[in-house]
């Protein structure tokens, strides 16, 4: 006969709390996306995978071994070179979040305090499944997660460098051969020319389908919403690269459709927004519904779970072994906007690009309480918008939902400002601090 300690009885009923509280949440912001007008069709395949992840509480269901990783600049081609599959453990998840405040410092970032929920929890499959977690060293709480994740699984760390030289680019070559090795000890399998060559077809497919759906939604203005496509986004961490282009390439079939029949999201002139700043990962999706419910659309988002971590394919100018890591290296650094880096002009020239390729109307610059690399860089990217005539908001929230209605108020007043500004002949306004 088995007998259960009060100890045990204590634990289970917390591993229960913390599975509805993850259940409840994670279903409720589906259910908010789904009823979200304008969706096209396809939309089916990411909102399976994020409810099958953060609902149903499943893994990847693959056959090869997965991956965790917790930044773009881990190159997802090494993985699948491998024999292996990429998952990508970032997570907005609130419940994980309030344990993790028990674990992080107070003053650390809450994606960092729901890493440390999860782990700490044992309770999501996701994360359990991983053989390896690769975490690349872009701030200092992704340094000491690190070390903690270390305690509990095999962990590599990447060292991030602060610019972009020739020399620099060197030195990340050889910590992707050092990130070939340890997959090729994980996976039991080689990475070879021609098993990298066979990575870099399959990312390829999804970049193209990826290509193709940035021109489609700043073809035309109301295709699509914000909301549904930063879900396709983040869907991505979860989904083999093959499987998430066949489904992207439906939504762009769609996409097509409604371009050709003249068909948009809604017929009204709804101001444009960009997203950036801190990345918005599922479940915390409570800032581009909020701009969507309160009438406006997300037009861009350049954000680091958003259309950077894929968009850019390696460029290959030497065909060999050699050419391709150097390929990979090239496109995890060079073009990377990331405010990791202690010279990051590339980034204003990125948002500048951004706000004339999709006509821009404001920005809402996204700080996760405790983020301190991207708050730094706000002041700057104020001023240099400003001369543009742009206006930003600086909005800073945490993982939970105390604070939407004060997110809500804000987002709303900034709305009704740029639609101001698209009048001037009838409203005459001052500066306006939000």
């Amino acid at each position: 006969m088995i007998t259960i300690t009060r100890e045990q009885e204590r634990k289970a009923r917390q591993d229960k709390r913390f599975i509805n509280k993850q259940t409840q949440t994670a279903a409720k912001y589906l259910r908010r996306i789904d009823e979200l007008s304008g969706a096209p069709d396809g939309m089916k395949p990411f909102l399976d995978t994020l409810n099958r992840i953060y609902v149903e509480m499943q893994g990847l269901n693959a056959t090869q071994k997965t991956i965790g990783t917790y930044c773009v600049m881990a190159p997802q081609e090494l993985i699948y070179a491998a024999g292996a599959v990429p998952v990508k453990l970032c997570s907005g998840n609130y419940t994980a979040f309030f344990v993790g405040e028990d674990i992080a410092p107070r003053d650390a970032c809450p994606l960092v305090k729901a890493v440390a929920g999860f782990k700490n929890t044992g309770l999501m499959p996701v994360y359990e499944d991983c053989s390896l977690m690769i975490v690349p060293v872009t701030c200092d709480c992704k340094k000491k997660i690190a070390g903690m994740l270390s305690e509990q699984c095999e962990v590599m760390t990447m060292h991030i460098p602060t610019s972009k030289g020739d020399d620099e680019i060197d030195e990340f070559v050889s910590q992707l051969y050092d990130m070939a090795a340890r997959l090729e000890d994980i996976t039991g399998n080689q990475v070879t020319y021609d098993s990298l060559a066979e990575a870099f077809r399959i990312t390829g497919r999804a970049q193209y389908e990826l290509s193709e759906f940035i021109r489609l939604k700043k073809g035309n203005p109301y295709l699509i919403r914000g909301t549904h496509a930063m879900t396709i986004m983040n869907a991505a961490a979860y989904m083999h690269a093959e499987d998430w282009a066949a489904a992207l390439h439906e939504v762009n079939r769609s996409l097509k459709e409604r371009a050709g029949n003249g068909q948009r999201v809604t017929n009204k002139k709804l101001p444009r927004i960009l997203l950036t700043g801190s990345p918005i990962v599922f479940p915390n999706m409570k800032i581009p519904l909020l701009i969507e419910e309160m009438g406006g659309i997300v037009a861009g988002d350049e954000t680091c779970m958003g259309e950077r971590g894929l968009y850019d394919p390696p460029v290959i100018t030497d065909d060999s072994f050699d050419g391709m890591m150097r390929a990979l290296a090239n496109r995890s650094l060079r073009p990377c906007p990331c405010p990791t880096f202690a010279d990051n002009s590339q980034r204003i020239y990125r948002l500048k690009q951004l706000i004339k390729d999709n006509d821009i109307q404001g920005v809402i610059y996204h700080v996760l309480r405790g983020c301190l690399v991207y708050d730094f860089e706000y002041k700057r990217i104020e001023e240099e918008l400003g001369q543009l005539g742009i206006p930003v908001i600086r909005l800073e929230s945490d993982y939970n939902e105390e604070d939407v209605e004060q997110l809500r108020i804000r987002i709303e007043a900034f709305i009704e400002l740029i639609k101001l500004k698209q009048e001037p002949e009838k409203h005459k306004t001052g500066r306006r601090y939000l």
